[in-house]
């Protein structure tokens, strides 16, 4: 089969009156929600797309999975999309597909369950896969798809969270390999849920790359008072397997930690694979220009995870992969094809990310992070460095200015202080003159308040809802976070911002029964 030749106008396109064909590979919450954001026109016949998803689940929230493993949700809970619902709107939903081969040229997409599937414009959303360290009795495959033995998660699908799941309630033993974020979080998830659980990392600290040497003592004094057994400075080197399911950590030292299950959390890479097959530039991800772009005929187009805007490496939140999405929507609906050599309708790139700020999501266990905290008071420089300590109580903060700008901030056990830094980082606000007022907003003996925020104040960080938004869905009679969350989304992504969700939820109800 040759290549279709250039006639100057678009097969399959607006152009001759046939909707465009859009072909989306990977249908995770990023692809869902570029899918949501199309359907106006698919609707209008402008635009016919099709979904290939490997898994043989519909988009799902993949940031809650641990939350399904230890039981505090429900894979119904956590679903972002109906196949059956999209079938019946006129989008092509093929679970369980994998794409094997992009054929830039043809510009069709072999797929593993039938003939190529083709295209007019193609969107990779295929994610990220978890990083699988080098042990003895594990596969890593540093260019493919791990292939892990009984007893070894990674915690990236709904399979792996009934695996967690079923080891969670018989109270077995679930040892945690990895001291990020997502690790400390599902170890402390999974030892409120009744089972043990080990964290087992190589920092002197846990969450080393995101706070001090002296918070992270106060946070693995957290997690310990918290149940969880916490193994810094170790190196492991591979699984101890008994019948061919895992039954031990095997460390440098000889020792092994046992277990009943292994969640590998060591980080995860941009899955590119493909791409890169297909002739695209591939660094830190799939590289794009403002516009999501990743060739120069506006055909192929990457978001979320596996997308490297300009050079940037992927965040790995959900929250710039949806504004991905909602921006690529809004871009193929304002430049269809065209015959080739024209130029795209101007438009504005995608919009820049907001500064990261990492939120321990644990109950009891309360740490806010942002910007750079390596520094210390006495060390000189431009910037100025205010510390308060309390180890006893389990708390601790840092603040670090330029300028009296805050640049980074730590807070360990100190929820009020940490949501007001939140908000000053996000910000660009200057800190007030005197910062012990900060540390005393979490004396007990004061009235617990919330901080002032604005109107347009960001409130959840992975939809963009404000708080002015979620007060105004809370006015219209929105009685639940989910009823939030269907009126604009708050409370859909991490699950960080339910509770202050809940909170407003619980001020209007107590003003109406007054």
């Amino acid at each position: 089969m040759s290549a279709p030749k250039n006639t100057g106008t678009v097969a399959g396109s607006s152009a001759t009156g046939s909707p465009e064909r859009l072909v989306v590979i990977g249908f995770g919450p990023v692809a869902a929600r570029l899918v949501e954001e199309l359907l106006p026109r698919v609707a209008g016949g402008d635009i016919a797309v099709t979904v290939l998803g490997a898994e043989r689940h519909a988009a799902y929230n993949r940031v809650l999975v641990a939350d399904v493993g230890t039981g505090r949700t429900t894979p119904e809970a956590v679903s972002l999309a109906d196949a059956a619902e999209l079938a019946a709107s006129g989008v092509g939903v093929r679970l369980g597909t994998t794409a094997l081969r992009v054929d830039r040229a043809r510009r069709t997409v072999a797929v593993s369950d039938g003939p190529p599937v083709p295209y007019d414009r193609l969107v990779f959303a295929t994610g990220a896969r978890p990083t699988i360290p080098v042990l003895r009795g594990l596969d890593f495959s540093p260019h493919g798809e791990p292939s892990l033995p009984d007893g070894v998660i990674a915690l990236r699908g709904l399979d792996d969270a009934a695996a967690l799941l079923t080891v969670v309630r018989s109270a077995g033993r679930v040892v945690v390999l990895g001291g990020g974020i997502l690790g400390v979080e599902a170890a402390l998830a999974i030892r409120e849920a009744g089972a043990s659980a080990t964290l087992v990392h190589h920092g002197d600290v846990p969450l080393a790359r995101s706070v001090d040497h002296d918070g992270g003592r106060v946070l693995a004094a957290a997690l310990g008072a918290a149940g969880v057994d916490v193994i810094p400075r170790a190196k492991a080197v591979g699984v101890r397997l008994e019948a061919g399911h895992f039954a031990g950590l095997e460390l440098d030292d000889g020792s092994v930690v046992p277990g009943d299950l292994l969640v590998v959390s060591a980080g995860v890479r941009p899955r590119a694979g493909l791409a890169e097959g297909c002739g695209l530039v591939v660094e830190r991800g799939i590289r794009v220009d403002g516009q999501l772009r990743a060739d120069t005929e506006d055909r192929v187009f990457a978001i979320g995870d596996c997308a490297s805007v300009e050079g940037r490496p992927p965040s790995g939140l959900i929250g710039p992969g949806w504004t991905q999405a909602s921006w690529l929507a809004g871009y193929l609906a304002e430049n269809p094809l065209r015959p080739s050599g024209s130029v795209p309708a101007k438009r504005p790139g995608v919009p820049a990310e907001r500064p990261g700020v990492i939120l321990l999501k644990a109950r009891g266990v309360d740490l806010a992070a942002a910007g750079g905290v390596a520094g210390g008071p006495w060390d000189g420089g431009p910037e100025r460095v205010s510390v308060w300590s309390d180890p006893e109580e389990g708390r601790y903060c840092k603040m670090v200015t330029v300028g009296g700008v805050l640049t980074g901030f730590l807070a360990v056990g100190m929820p009020r202080t940490a949501a007001e830094l939140v908000l000053l980082y996000e910000r660009g606000s200057e800190l007030p003159a005197d910062r012990t007022t900060l540390f005393r907003l979490d004396d007990a003996a004061l009235p617990a308040a919330a901080p002032p925020v604005g109107e347009h104040d960001v409130l959840c960080r992975c939809s963009g809802a404000t708080h002015g938004e979620v007060t105004a869905a809370v006015d219209s009679g929105s009685d639940s976070v989910d009823a939030v969350g269907r009126a604009c989304r708050a409370g859909t992504g991490c699950g960080g911002c339910r509770d202050r969700i809940e909170e407003m939820l619980a001020r209007v109800a107590v003003a109406a029964a007054r």
